[in-house]
């Protein structure tokens, strides 16, 4: 309640878009990828890297990264996983790799899903988290910014990027 309670004494309205966010990264990343078609891992961090709230994190020491995979190791068929906050069940991963996704592009991994994803072989690049959560809320912004004109303070990791 920290932020609700702040926003409540400073007499600001306030909103929670994460999920939205998250849902405008996803779209954002998916045809991003599916049209720029990357063939290896490393190929994919160059990209998303290009992307100023990725290109932002770098230089935070937070950037993109390979954290299961060799960078020169194929794509293959790949899986996106941009929600925060919670993640698919542990077992998913395996199904996955049944199924012929080869590389999981994802905000963050917690240990057990990390666990299972290398017993699966899988690749998996890291976009990173308030990168993600940064472009997914950038890209709600530019819409709202079409019809009302916002005072945006950017604060806790948040940059205001606009496209």
């Amino acid at each position: 309640m920290r932020s609700v309670d702040a926003a409540r004494m400073l007499n600001i309205p306030f909103v929670c878009a994460h999920t939205p966010a998250d849902n405008q990264a996803h779209r954002f990343i998916s045809r991003f990828l599916t049209r720029e078609r990357p063939r290896t891992l490393e190929q994919v961090v160059r990209l998303l890297v290009d992307i100023p709230e990725y290109s932002e994190a770098v230089r935070n020491n937070a950037g993109p990264r390979i954290i299961l995979g060799n960078p020169r190791r194929p794509v293959g068929k790949w899986f996106l996983e941009m929600t925060g906050g919670t993640q698919g069940h542990k077992d998913l991963y395996a199904k996955l790799y049944k199924s012929g996704v080869r590389t999981i592009v994802s905000m963050h991994l917690g240990e057990e899903h990390f666990k299972k994803a290398k017993d699966t072989g899988l690749n998996v690049v890291i976009a990173g988290h308030i990168s993600s959560d940064t472009l997914g809320l950038n890209l709600l912004l530019d819409k709202i910014e079409k019809e009302e004109r916002l005072d945006i303070i950017c604060c806790s990791g948040f940059r205001r990027f606009r496209r």
